[in-house]
């Protein structure tokens, strides 16, 4: 087994920028969705708009699955290279919990979805 040390710490090595790059990238996420949610509630004030509530909390709500995702992602990777029990049973209990977040972000996004398409077959039926 000595002779595959090398390949261990590369993969190690590896693994932790992999990471690295998905946590990265799920911080972008929760910026961008936030950039994006603020863009759409200054359009609506602009135009002095009711404020789009269900429109902010999908759009934020859809930046933010994608960010939990990406986590998910990384604590998979961590978990390839966990040298120990305690540790993987912190990654899992982690990765369990961004998996009920997203579960019911997810559940609670379609319904908003749902709400607001009813909204809009209303008010076309409203207008006729």
């Amino acid at each position: 087994m000595v002779g595959l040390q090398p390949f261990k710490n590369s993969l190690y090595s590896f693994v932790h920028l992999l990471g690295f790059c998905l946590e990265t990238l799920s911080a972008f996420c929760v910026l961008l969705g936030l950039i994006s949610t603020l863009k759409i509630a200054l359009a609506s004030f602009r135009r002095r708009q009711l404020f789009p509530f269900i429109e902010l909390r999908l759009n934020f709500g859809s930046w933010l699955a994608l960010a939990l995702e990406f986590q998910l992602g990384a604590d998979i990777l961590f978990t390839t290279i966990t040298p120990s029990f305690v540790a993987l049973g912190k990654l899992a209990a982690i990765a369990i919990i961004r998996t009920f977040l997203n579960y019911f972000l997810n559940k609670e996004l379609e319904m908003e979805t749902n709400f607001q398409n009813k909204l809009k077959e209303q008010s076309s039926l409203d207008k006729l």
